[in-house]
């Protein structure tokens, strides 16, 4: 195994399989960032996200996906250039990993991409437990989806981020206002019908709790652009914070905790929400 990824996987202290697969995803997820870093992906690009608190802050739940905003909004940019660099560098760190764009049935504003894996193969070469990797499907797939916004709404800061593994990279990333101000968009604004993404709740924890300032007028740039804010007037402190307690009130907080629990290991720190938990939070965000 190379030292370096022998290095990262010692900080995860794997015994079950799912710890492992998380591991190894991550772990791809970096080595993803650093071909992108290599390929001069950020001079156009920044990286937000629930991946980018994780792997930049230092977020305590995993999260699947590599989003990305470009700089400048550009219809034509496209992820399929970068996708010899992205299995250039897993190559070089022993992984077998296939690159391929995701065609669009609608016009959209965000371009996807996947990178795959077959997992049991990518245990291997981590030299997981035995017990653990007996418990993987030969067929098993490793997915790491990238989203690029080719038309991202204004109003937002970014500052690059050093990282020291596997290889010292730097990476382009949202402001964390404005990365708090997009999780705020999230939260607010999903059109997922009775669908609940407890991890947008948990996030918002987080936030409060290390990093509660919030960037109002990226959070309005990102409503007016999807219709959720129209008025003639800018969204102030009074609006949000009503539109907040608002989205409190009717949030399912069974259905929160349960599609939270998958992705986090202190599943006990969840047996605390409940709509007057959230109501009280919520008044320690810091408006900027």
């Amino acid at each position: 195994m190379n030292p370096a990824i022998e290095q990262m996987l010692k900080t995860y202290h794997c015994q079950t399989t799912d710890e492992y697969v998380n591991a190894l995803r991550e772990i791809l997820q970096q080595i993803a960032l650093l071909g992108l870093w290599r390929a001069k992906f950020f001079e156009y690009a920044a990286f937000y996200g629930g991946t980018a608190l994780r792997i930049l802050y230092g977020l305590d739940r995993y999260s699947e996906d590599l989003d990305f905003s470009l700089l400048m909004p550009d219809a034509a940019f496209s992820l399929e250039p970068y996708g010899v660099a992205l299995q250039r560098e897993m190559s070089s760190f022993g992984f077998d990993v296939s690159f391929a764009t995701r065609p669009q049935r609608t016009k959209s504003a965000i371009k996807s991409a996947f990178l795959k894996a077959n997992t049991l193969q990518q245990m291997l070469v981590v030299q997981g437990r035995p017990d653990t990797i007996w418990n993987l499907h030969g067929g098993e797939v490793l997915r790491i989806k990238l989203e690029i916004d080719t038309d991202p709404p204004g109003g937002f800061d970014t500052e690059f981020r050093p990282v020291l593994l596997p290889s010292p990279f730097a990476v382009r990333v949202y402001s964390l206002p404005d990365l708090f101000a997009g999780k705020m968009h999230a939260l607010l604004c999903r059109k997922w019908k009775n669908r609940v993404k407890g991890r947008d709740w948990y996030d918002l924890v987080w936030y409060i709790a290390h990093h509660p300032e919030l960037r109002l007028r990226h959070l309005e740039a990102r409503m007016r652009y999807s219709g959720d804010w129209s008025e003639d007037v800018r969204l102030d402190k009074t609006a949000f914070m009503q539109r907040l307690r608002d989205t409190v009130r009717s949030l399912d907080i069974s259905h929160a905790r349960e599609e939270t629990g998958h992705f986090v290991k202190d599943k006990q720190s969840l047996s605390l929400w409940s709509q007057q938990f959230f109501m009280d939070i919520i008044e320690q965000i810091k408006i900027v």
